[in-house]
């Protein structure tokens, strides 16, 4: 039987591309770590396929080239029907814990989207068992296929609507099937044929017309409730999808924190969405400051006041809005960083008129970059670096950014903006104040420990932090706030009645008066973060509020196990609210991925009537398990340390995966050439998986530095050995089994995708936990377990499987999707 090559490097690109493309149009819907979960679950089809094959392995040998034709058609046209009628599935996260009906709608969402995957798992699973002799050119095709795919979605997503990708990913689907027709000489006739449809139908199909309809609870589903609201435009990109949204009779009146004291108000604005949630205004400026004097009333605007003409450096510049409180502030010039290019182009060019050319001001330069990237590159010295609000209230309230791995809020975040400040500068960042204190502690303690390890000695003399109704401001000093300072900060808490917080001399007294609550918490708080009994505070305390580091970047989990119970029994008096959905929602994500994996993949294939195969089962399944959730962790880990190197989460994971999915491919072929037995592979994976443990969190944060056209080579250069060594393990195993027990290879393959499935769940609770270099070390230690699964035993070459070492492509493609 002819390998077809060219159509399972085909079908490979359509289902990674695809998978990217879930990611981003579920970002849309839902909220993006949602996306990272159910493409996750939607892998079971990968699983199923190999429970499917290993129970009908003979009857569907017998018809390989049309049973690969016909379900390389039916990927491509389930791709784009499985998300239509998705779409129509009243599933919403935040009612999740309360509304039974939802775990019912989110399998629901599961069973549609496992669809276009069984067809594309059939048809590689089939190649493999009918094509033993290509077996290590079928899985580098599959690999390099996949690369190719992650490349093809992010050009796509720059020219295209998301939904107009999703139409060219179904026709790479139908291609797909047409190269199998000719490979597998089926006829030119039915190539021909199939030819046409993949240039036709996906364009032909009934399709929602525009983008994809956001929860009805995200903001922007709310805004357009209100009547005469309406979308001006809408921009799309892999960084996101900006809706600029009017709304005459109810207008905009976006001011974060404003003062209950405030006698102006905002001018008029217009709403700037990015994938339905993190709402930003930009506001109508013709010039006079003194329409914008509500900007002074705003705790974002304290470090003005300690400041004369300051030199600002604006990070997540947005649609201008810290912009503009900075030069109503006689700041003497201002820089903003903005990473959304497309943002910065409503503001400059598209709506220029209606901001006051605010981006064109010869005191202002507008840089699109990273945060961390820029300030890292940058030889500037500042007066006041300002982090920008960039989440939106009812999101980061609901817990909604729990599992958003922020590479902005970590201690050395904090050390690399301290380092660019001048004497006396300020750094100021701005949060949602969330009662009981969370974000504002977390960001404290976090703030106390850049300081220590700075040098600082007494870190308590160079903070100082402000609470309004509905925003809190910390400022840091590159040097102590003297007694001066201090008194600025007072008067201007009590003009705005504001609270000050913490100040060097501030008494718990003199705190809690304007906006108050039962007890000084936050005072309390940053008192005990300052003091010597730190660790046990933040051990006793009901929400995680443990500095965030790099190797940690979840500043916004805030989930305790502890405290469920008590939230849970306040539910009648209005305490869910205290729930941090995001951590929860993943642990019964766990779960299902474990039942339906366990149920659809384990069990009919324990059940199912095959030939003893010649290696007992508990070495294969402890082999390719092991293989399958080693090469995860170690992918998942990658994507989210990548993270802070490259500019864009969705970039990482492309990055990442093609260069992992490209060198796992070329070492899948060169596999075919290596003699000896698994030790060798596996201790190049252990080495340079320890290597990297030393050597990478050096590496990349000298790196952020870099221009993104060397950061992309970079971060491949850096896969690259390691992926290569992952890339022989899994297809020499195969090839073994295939020849001494070919009933156990659709088995193998099974347990392969039912790693994966959970694996990409897993990966993310124990970065979480453990860190990213936790995560590593216990994949070298799966590597090592793998190794030792199948020592000779004299089963005639079977112990050539302990030779490998790789997880099949079906894991890698779980790693497309986490957080």
């Amino acid at each position: 039987m002819p390998a077809p090559l060219v159509s399972v490097g085909l079908i490979s690109a359509a289902v990674l591309g695809y998978q990217l493309l879930l990611m981003r149009l579920f970002s849309i819907v839902y909220w993006h770590h949602f996306a990272y979960m159910m493409i996750s679950l939607a892998l079971l089809g990968y699983g199923v396929s190999g429970t499917v094959v290993a129970l009908w392995r003979e009857r569907m040998s017998r018809h390989f080239p049309v049973a690969f034709v016909i379900n390389a058609a039916l990927f491509g046209l389930a791709a784009v029907a499985a998300f239509q009628v998705a779409q129509r599935v009243p599933f919403n996260a935040l009612e999740i814990l309360w509304d039974a009906r939802q775990p019912l709608f989110l399998l629901l969402l599961y069973a549609l989207l496992f669809v276009p995957f069984f067809f594309a798992g059939n048809c590689i699973c089939l190649s493999f068992v009918c094509c033993k002799a290509a077996t290590h050119r079928l899985y580098g095709a599959d690999l390099l296929g996949a690369a190719g795919g992650c490349l093809l979605v992010m050009a796509l997503l720059f020219l295209l609507p998301p939904l107009s990708a999703l139409r060219v990913i179904a026709a790479l689907g139908l291609l797909a099937a047409a190269a199998g027709a000719w490979q597998l000489r089926l006829g030119p006739r039915l190539a021909a044929v199939l030819l046409a449809l993949a240039l036709v139908l996906p364009f032909a199909l009934p399709a929602p017309v525009g983008t994809p309809v956001p929860n009805e609870y995200k903001s922007l589903s709310r805004t357009l409730h209100i009547g005469g609201a309406r979308v001006l435009e809408e921009r799309s990109s892999p960084l996101g999808l900006l809706t600029v949204v009017e709304s005459p009779r109810v207008p905009f009146r976006h001011a974060p924190g404003l003062s209950l004291n405030a006698q102006g108000e905002p001018p008029a604005q217009l709403g700037v969405f990015t994938d339905g949630e993190g709402f930003a205004a930009l506001t109508r400026f013709d010039g006079d400051f003194g329409k914008l004097a509500y900007l002074d009333m705003m705790t974002s605007a304290l470090p003005y006041h300690l400041l004369e003409a300051p030199h600002v450096l604006v990070l997540g510049a947005g649609s201008g809005a810290d912009v503009l409180q900075a030069l109503s502030h006689e700041a003497r010039r201002v820089e903003a960083v903005e990473l959304n290019a497309q943002m910065v182009d409503l503001v400059r060019n598209r709506h220029a008129g209606f901001a006051g050319d605010v981006y064109r001001r010869p005191d202002v330069q507008v840089h699109v970059a990273e945060a961390r990237g820029f300030v890292a590159a940058s030889q500037e010295r500042y007066d006041l670096i300002q982090v920008a609000l960039l989440d939106a209230f009812g999101a980061s309230s609901a817990g909604l950014y729990g599992l958003s791995e922020s590479y902005l809020y970590t201690v050395e975040a904090l050390q690399g903006y301290l380092r660019h400040l001048r004497p006396g500068g300020l750094l100021s960042i701005t949060r949602w104040v969330s009662l009981p204190p969370r974000d504002a502690l977390k960001l404290f303690g976090t703030a106390v420990v850049a300081l220590e390890r700075e040098g600082v000695a007494q870190p308590g003399n160079r903070l100082a932090l402000v609470r309004g109704w509905q925003t809190v401001t910390l400022l840091v000093r590159n040097g102590e706030f003297g007694a001066e300072d201090v008194a600025r900060i007072r008067a201007f808490s009590d003009a705005r009645s504001f609270d000050t917080e913490w100040a060097p001399g501030i008494a718990a007294w003199e705190t809690n008066r304007f906006n108050r609550l039962d007890q000084p918490w936050f005072h309390e708080g940053a008192t005990a973060l300052l003091g010597e009994d730190r660790a046990q505070f933040i051990e006793r305390y009901k929400f995680n509020i443990a500095p965030a580091t790099d190797d940690r970047p979840y500043f916004f989990n805030f989930f305790r196990w502890r405290t469920l119970p008590e939230i849970l029994a306040l539910k009648g008096r209005g305490g869910l609210p205290l729930l941090e959905l995001g951590y929860p929602v993943l642990v019964a994500t766990l779960g299902q991925a474990l039942l339906a994996s366990t149920l659809l993949i384990l069990l009919p294939l324990r059940l199912g009537r095959t030939q003893p195969p010649a290696v007992p089962r508990i070495r294969v399944f402890a082999y390719f398990a092991a293989l399958g959730f080693g090469f995860m962790f170690i992918e998942i880990a990658f994507i989210q340390k990548f993270s802070l190197l490259l500019p864009h989460p969705l970039y990482a994971v492309a990055v990442v995966l093609c260069a992992f999915l490209l060198f796992a491919g070329l070492g899948s072929r060169y596999s075919e050439r290596l003699q000896g037995g698994v030790w060798r592979p596996v201790l190049a994976i252990l080495l340079l998986a320890a290597s990297y443990l030393l050597l990478l969190p050096w590496l990349l944060r000298s790196a952020v530095a870099l221009p993104d056209a060397l950061k992309i080579p970079l971060a491949v250069a850096l896969i690259a050995p390691l992926a290569f060594c992952m890339g022989m393990p899994f297809p020499r195993g195969l090839a073994a089994l295939a020849s001494h027990s070919p009933s156990t290879v659709p088995w193998a393959y099974g347990i392969n995708a039912c790693t994966s499935v959970i694996g990409a769940v897993l990966a993310t609770l124990l970065a979480i936990h453990l860190g990213f270099s936790g995560v590593i070390v216990l994949a070298a230690a799966l590597y090592g377990l793998a190794a030792m699964a199948f020592p000779n035993h004299g089963a005639g070459g079977v112990s050539t499987i302990a030779g490998s070492g790789k997880s099949d492509n079906r894991s890698d493609r779980n790693g497309s999707g986490q957080a």
